[in-house]
Parts: C-alpha cells; structure tokens; sequence
C-alpha cells in the first residue's frame, strides 16, 4: 500500500463523528444526483419506499459503491445491507462500527463475507 492509500485510510478512522452524518448526505446527493440538498435530508428519513428519498435497488449497489469510495466500508451482503441502508443514521452507525473495528486490527477496515 502507498503512503497516499495509508494516509487516506488513516483519515478515514480519525473523521470525527461530528464530521460523519453531514459527509453521508453529501455522498447521497452527490453519487446519486438526488434532488435535494444534503441539509434537507433528516437523520432518521427512511433512504427507501415513498416515505422517504424513495430509493431503489439500482441506487442501493450506487450506494454500497459509493461507502466502499469514500469510507472505506463496504457492505459484504444483501442482509447487512437490508439493516445498514434504512437511514443516514444507519449507516452512521455501520461506519463506526467498522471503524471500531479497523482500530481493532490495526487501521485496516475489512470486508467480511
């Protein structure tokens, strides 16, 4: 791994939480070309069905991309991503638990199968 890669890593692990929600809803509106502005998006709005963005399934493999891109986390199954991607805080909470994690084992954030 590269200098760059591991400072990329290690940046990715010491983002404060504070930092967090804010850079998910920018990740949606962005890699998504949602409609709205990240400060319109609640932390509890449901990311799927007509309560909510109303996401689909095309924007769900967007979204696994696009966590893997900019966190370094991915989401191993169709199950863990049934739990993970319901809300911003959701997914908030994944990535810490990842995080938690990579600290764990050294800075490296796995992918389990």
């Amino acid at each position: 791994m590269t200098r760059v890669a591991d400072y990329d890593n290690f940046a990715r692990l010491i983002m404060s939480d504070s930092d967090l929600r804010p850079r998910i809803k920018e990740m949606l509106v962005k890699n998504l070309m949602l409609p709205t502005t990240p400060d319109q998006i609640g932390d509890d709005l449901p990311l799927f069905g007509p309560n909510g963005l109303g996401l689909d399934s095309i924007d769900a493999l967007e979204l696994v991309v696009s966590m893997e891109k900019t966190f370094g986390v991915g989401v191993p199954n169709s199950e863990v991503a049934g739990k993970v991607l319901r809300t911003v805080n959701t997914i908030h909470d994944y990535i810490l638990e990842k995080r938690g994690e990579a600290v764990q084992t050294g800075g490296k954030i796995d992918n389990p199968a």
